[in-house]
């Protein structure tokens, strides 16, 4: 496994992307940087870290056995990774927040940006972003985050926490590969936060709205039971889950 360690860097997202349009890269190339200056989540949000604390790395990985139709199933599986590899740290009640952070007690701990490098014959390669909170204490600007450390009291080796998700992330793609998607919903769906629990959503348009969520489409759209037993599918420009 090849992985390029840097002190500092705009994006490792960004840079595996342009390293990948200069040379072959093989499958699980990572790059890990100690501080991202340009840290970037979902829907354009900034990850915030304190330098040479937490994880902040992005793997290479060939998708494009992958029909397009069905590319959120890398995300499925790399948050299933990452949600295994902290069950084995022990940190308590972990759960996947739709789409794909990571949660421990409520808390955020990981965050996830997957970008899928399309052709014209479709997906051929996907640069797995991923943000992990675990030696950094202090996290007042942001109330709804927490850390490893944090949770177990216990500072962790960052490249064994790293080769613990390396691991699963090997594993659960392999799903992948041999098509076992009904398995990959299934635990990806059985690991969901507030799944068939009354939970509280703000729409496009900013309204307040109660549900339940059932699950997932194949699509990643969330599944929300509504009142009079209406069930409705929303991607994540359509919908945020309040917590």
């Amino acid at each position: 496994m090849h992985i390029i360690k840097l002190d500092a860097i705009d994006s490792t997202n960004t840079f595996l992307k342009q390293l990948s349009t200069c040379e072959l890269l093989e499958d699980y190339t990572v790059v890990v940087a100690k501080q991202q200056t340009m840290g970037r989540g979902q829907m354009g949000t900034v990850w915030d870290s304190e330098t040479a604390k937490n994880l902040m790395f992005s793997v290479f990985k060939d998708v494009s056995f992958v029909p397009i139709e069905k590319q959120f199933y890398i995300s499925m599986v790399t948050a299933i990774a990452i949600y295994k590899a902290l069950n084995k740290l022990m940190l308590p009640r972990v759960r996947i927040k739709w789409p794909n952070d990571i949660l421990s007690e409520d808390k955020k701990i990981c965050g996830i940006l997957i970008e899928n490098i399309v052709t014209q014959s479709g997906l051929r390669d996907s640069v797995l972003g991923i943000g992990l909170n675990v030696n950094q204490t202090n996290f007042k600007k942001l109330p709804k985050a927490s850390s490893i450390v944090n949770k177990i009291g216990k500072t962790q080796d960052l490249d064994e926490v790293l080769h613990y998700i390396l691991v699963e992330l090997k594993e659960c793609f392999s799903w992948l590969e041999n098509g076992q998607l009904e398995r990959i919903k299934q635990e990806y769906e059985s690991a969901l936060f507030k799944k068939n629990k009354p939970s509280t959503f703000l729409n496009a348009e900013g309204n307040m709205f109660a549900g339940f969520i059932l699950g997932v489409s194949e699509l990643g759209h969330l599944k929300v039971l509504l009142e009079d037993q209406i069930i409705e599918e929303y991607n994540l420009k359509e919908l945020t889950l309040l917590y």
